[in-house]
């Protein structure tokens, strides 16, 4: 097997005991499948810690398994023609990491880094395709949630490039505050170039705006912290700007 930067961290596999019962991977996935398939899928996953700044895959990377984030907080990203790169979502506790280029290509077309520490689940690609051939139940739940992320990315594309900066700044500001953090305190847990990544931006027209929504008592800023001070007026240039 040819070596990828997801192999290079296989000491971190931690072979802990089959917890799948008390996981929400088996009411979203396992339970489309009999009982032994889905203890057998339990049993031959690996638990597989990466700490900030670990990447998980490289773009080009041959895909040889199926991943899905269990704890912590990943980018995707993927270069683009002028040497820029673009992040095209952040992927959250729950999500599957690498659905979107498993029927269409043999190797990864982006980039995964983990962004804070993080807890994947692995399952060898193979056995979930030989699943898919046999379980046509199965095969569907997967398809909708193939579907599902695409929408999602989507919607986020056509949501950000429908606002102006201020607008763009703000709507990610809320994503971390009410999908991720669930609190109005917060460290960005990105730096300011991975935030210009993430909504089309320069990094200057960045700083500025986030010192505007500061002088403006949106928000207060301390280094990486930020903490929502005016939520309303944060979701209203969100959701007009």
């Amino acid at each position: 097997m040819n070596k990828t930067s997801f192999e290079i961290h296989t000491s971190h596999i931690h072979n802990e005991s089959c917890n799948c019962e008390a996981c929400i991977l088996k009411n979203m996935l396992f339970n489309h499948l009999p009982q032994e398939e889905a203890e057998k899928l339990c049993f031959i996953k690996k638990e597989i810690h990466f700490q900030k700044g670990e990447v998980i895959v490289k773009e080009n990377d041959p895909i040889e398994y199926f991943f899905y984030l269990k704890n912590g907080l990943i980018k995707i990203s993927k270069m683009l023609d002028n040497n820029k790169q673009f992040i095209l979502m952040l992927a959250r506790p729950h999500d599957y990491i690498s659905l979107l280029s498993y029927f269409h290509k043999q190797h990864y077309s982006y980039t995964m880094i983990a962004i804070e520490e993080s807890v994947i689940c692995v399952f060898p690609l193979d056995h979930i395709q030989n699943l898919m051939i046999s379980y046509p139940e199965f095969t569907v739940s997967f398809l909708q949630k193939v579907n599902k992320t695409a929408d999602h990315l989507i919607e986020r594309f056509l949501t950000i490039n429908s606002r102006n900066l201020r607008g763009r700044i703000a709507l990610i500001l809320l994503e971390l505050s009410e999908k991720i953090y669930h609190a109005k305190s917060f460290e960005i847990p990105f730096s300011r170039k991975e935030m210009s990544e993430l909504i089309g931006m320069t990094t200057e027209n960045v700083i500025r705006i986030l010192s505007e929504f500061k002088n403006e008592n949106i928000i207060k800023i301390s280094g990486k912290e930020i903490e929502i001070v005016n939520n309303d007026k944060l979701k209203f240039i969100a959701e007009h700007g």
